[in-house]
């Protein structure tokens, strides 16, 4: 039994983390029907679906294919690095983050062994790390915590987007500044077998969804239809994605919402973060994102403030900086991890390095021109 508790905290360790805040706030305020008011059953259905469509889209070979006709053929190793890097950060406006990092990570590492340059893997995986946390930022859908917020907040289309794009803008021209940062040579990449799309009706199907899934995010489709509809065609032509869902995010979710919830109802608690959040809710959601990550911190700090913009900024921008800031800062980390000759030191000192710079980029453009 310890040893199964054990793997699930090393598996799971956000989920875990999230169980044990829940359960120690229960401790305060014991379970009522209250806490169904906590849950944004909204946002839950939401990630599932989208969790669940870009899953099968994978399963299409869509990205791969993608990648590799961008790839293949004789190319500078400079052109190559762009391409890696700007890979993740433009998909993961539309496939979050996360799936961006676990789509192209490995492929990159792939790409680099087959022509041999591998001392370039920890400088390009670092770059996409980057790529993915500040594309995703661009979009409602581009990462959980905007997913939340946009939701949360109910903030207007036109506004959120005008918020974000300077901030995207030069988030882009930084990481294409640094991919091109890397040598003139050329090389050819081959790869062993060509990719190609599979699964067609289903690439079909799963388009639709997707399409449905953007217009119940941007409040025209009700949530409820387009949870119903996800689950009926995936009963009847896709089961074999039911479990691709990553469900320990949503349980995560579900107990930060226990959690955001109990503290709210704690006086003293409530008047600390409130206190906090009026003096820079930018500030104070960028520090809890170094230490809590960025989605926790957008649950817990919703409640205290109607500042939508300065805690989106916050989150958003507080994705970089500690590796446990961004949740899929650490799936890249794992990726790389697995790779031949990986040097977790060497790694981790390019990651900060990176992150420190880009942390101080963006808080610099957001205090100066967005706040």
């Amino acid at each position: 039994m310890f040893a199964r508790i054990s793997a699930f905290v090393k598996r799971e360790a956000v989920s875990a983390i999230a169980l044990v805040c829940a359960l120690v706030s229960m401790c305060f305020v014991p379970p009522s029907p209250d806490y169904l008011d906590y849950i944004d059953f909204r946002v839950l259905a939401l990630l599932f679906c989208l969790m669940a469509v870009v899953a099968g889209l994978q399963d299409c070979g869509v990205f791969a294919v993608l990648a590799q006709k961008l790839l293949a053929g004789k190319r500078s190793l400079r052109f190559l690095a762009l391409v890696l890097v700007l890979l993740p950060f433009f998909t993961s406006m539309l496939i979050t983050n996360d799936v961006a990092l676990l789509t192209f990570v490995p492929f990159t590492l792939l790409v680099l062994g087959l022509v041999g340059r591998m001392e370039k893997a920890v400088y390009l995986v670092v770059l996409q790390t980057l790529a993915a946390n500040l594309g995703s930022m661009a979009t409602p859908v581009g990462n959980p915590q905007n997913l939340y917020l946009y939701s949360a907040f109910s903030i207007p289309a036109g506004e959120f987007f005008a918020v974000l794009l300077p901030l995207t803008l030069v988030s882009l021209a930084g990481l294409a500044g640094a991919a091109l940062l890397v040598g003139p040579e050329v090389i050819e990449v081959r790869f062993p077998e060509k990719q190609v799309l599979r699964r067609r009706g289903q690439l079909g199907l799963m388009a639709g969804l997707f399409l449905l899934c953007l217009l119940s995010v941007f409040h025209v489709l009700p949530y409820p239809i387009l949870f119903a509809v996800v689950v009926l065609c995936l009963a009847l032509f896709a089961r074999h994605l039911f479990p691709r869902v990553d469900y320990g995010l949503l349980f995560t979710f579900v107990c930060f919402f226990i959690f955001a919830g109990n503290i709210g109802a704690i006086p003293a608690v409530r008047e600390l973060l409130s206190g906090l959040m009026a003096q820079s809710g930018f500030l104070t959601s960028l520090c809890a994102s170094q230490v809590i990550s960025n989605v926790p911190a957008a649950v817990l700090l919703s409640g205290f403030t109607g500042d939508w913009k300065g805690i989106l900024l916050g989150t958003d921008v507080g994705g970089l900086g500690t590796l446990i800031a961004s949740l899929a800062s650490l799936i890249s980390f794992r990726l790389y991890l697995r790779s031949p000759l990986a040097r977790a030191g060497r790694y981790l000192a390019v990651f900060t390095l990176a992150n420190l710079i880009g942390l101080a980029v963006l808080i610099a453009v957001s205090l100066l021109f967005l706040l």
